[in-house]
């Protein structure tokens, strides 16, 4: 029996984009349930937290950088390949035969995002970051995309 080859249609630079924006949003969102659920908990630790991140803004950038990347590699591995933002734009992160990603790629995805300046890579047409080409992945439009 044939079998039909992946057509893959990467995702607009657009889609590529309300991915990030979703993405990052949905972060803060979980950072901020995150922190009312520790404010609850152990309403000192917040405070602990709070005066480390004033004393040393870099290291609360580097942290939030980790984070991140924890936070997407576990959302793309737990999703195969999906996150909100891609939930919502009809996208998927895909080995470039189409198949899908393995959770190992999607931690090489995430901790290529906490790389400085890492959203500057995804400029150009077609958008092709350093998440994707790190891990010989793409992201691409489920709608417009024939997968075998």
């Amino acid at each position: 029996m044939l079998t039909e080859e992946p057509e893959l249609v990467r995702a607009s630079t657009g889609k590529r984009f309300l991915n990030y924006l979703i993405d990052v949003l949905s972060f803060y969102l979980f950072l901020i349930v995150l922190g009312i659920v520790l404010a609850i908990v152990s309403p000192e630790s917040v405070d602990d937290l709070a005066s480390s991140g004033e004393a040393n803004p870099l290291m609360d950038r580097l942290f939030s950088l980790l984070l991140f990347a924890i936070y997407m590699s576990l959302i793309e591995g737990i999703f195969n390949g999906k996150s909100l933002g891609k939930l919502i734009t009809g996208t998927r992160a895909v080995n470039q035969d189409g198949s899908r990603i393995r959770f190992s790629t999607a931690f090489g995805r995430g901790f290529s995002r906490a790389v400085p300046f890492s959203a500057f890579s995804a400029f150009g047409d077609p958008c092709n970051p350093w998440q994707d080409r790190w891990t010989d992945t793409y992201v691409i439009d489920e709608r417009a995309s024939k997968l075998g």
